[in-house]
């Protein structure tokens, strides 16, 4: 099992392929190829549980950390956090499956939004 499984099973990959938006289209070629959206989630993690910086992202995970950071502003912008924590909960949460034992986040400080949103 390689980093990205570990970091994002495919219990998880499976939930969050349900609230990512899709990637945009290019009408025209070129330029660099979109990191898939797993590697970039197992980057978000890495950086989420490990307390490196951006900067400091192996790289092993393939998407730069200035790539994965982007990646983590656009899908908080489209509240992918929010409506994969209501996923989690919603499937697993209520009926007592949810194993926090396999959870790979053990602390994390995020910042609260000014004006609460």
């Amino acid at each position: 099992m390689g980093i990205v499984e570990r970091l994002v099973p495919d219990e998880l990959w499976e939930l969050f392929q349900r609230v990512v938006p899709p990637a945009p289209t290019r009408s025209q070629g070129g330029g660099r190829r979109r990191y898939g959206d797993r590697e970039v989630l197992a980057a978000i993690v890495f950086v989420a549980t490990s307390g490196c910086t951006w900067r400091q992202l192996p790289p092993s995970f393939g998407p730069s950390g200035p790539t994965a950071h982007r990646r983590f502003t656009e899908w908080t912008k489209a509240r992918v956090w929010a409506k994969l924590h209501r996923l989690v909960l919603d499937e697993f949460g209520a009926h007592g499956k949810l194993d926090w034992s396999r959870c790979a986040i053990d602390s994390v400080t995020v910042r609260a939004m000014k004006g609460g949103t």
